[in-house]
């Protein structure tokens, strides 16, 4: 969606412990619709854990999003607001997958623009990739089972390293 000349930019918050095709659908969407996305790859300093360091989703990130011009990847900390107030967005954008995530996400987007304005804008993935979680990527890569068809190549790539390095310790 772009108004006159002036293209939108949106903010996609997440994870992405890994990026999965469902994450890129609501990405090339909202593309599509607003010109300009910046994935944000959300993180806690405080925390340790997640299968993938930050820096490691950043870049699974940005290699399975090269096909978008007008999209970045960037890594932040504290709540998505304040990463949408710092990256001067004009919206969050967040996928829905079924009527539990509308529940949850709305809950959130009432939150945030009573906090800061801003308003969030929901994108529901393909029906076909719907029931794509990273949390059920991670639990079948790492029992060997078959995620090609949930992720990008180098995704499913890198899963299987992190997968066979943890199996030799």
């Amino acid at each position: 969606m772009t108004n006159g000349s002036t293209t939108l930019r949106v903010l996609y918050p997440g994870s992405f412990d890994p990026i999965h095709l469902g994450h890129i659908d609501v990405i090339e969407q909202a593309h599509e619709l607003f010109g300009s996305v910046v994935v944000a790859i959300m993180h806690n300093h405080a925390k340790t854990g997640g299968l993938f360091s930050v820096e490691e989703r950043v870049e699974l990130a940005r290699t399975a999003l090269a096909h978008l011009d007008g999209v970045s990847v960037v890594d932040q900390t504290g709540l998505a607001v304040q990463a949408a107030l710092r990256t001067e967005v004009d919206f969050i954008v967040k996928g829905l997958r079924n009527p539990g995530d509308f529940e949850i996400e709305q809950q959130m987007a009432h939150n945030n623009h009573a906090v800061t304005g801003v308003r969030t804008v929901y994108l529901p993935c393909r029906p076909e990739l719907g029931y794509i979680s990273s949390r059920f990527v991670r639990e079948i890569a790492k029992y060997g089972g078959s995620i090609d068809h949930f992720v990008p190549a180098h995704v499913a790539e890198a899963l299987r390293r992190v997968n066979s390095s943890d199996a030799q310790n």
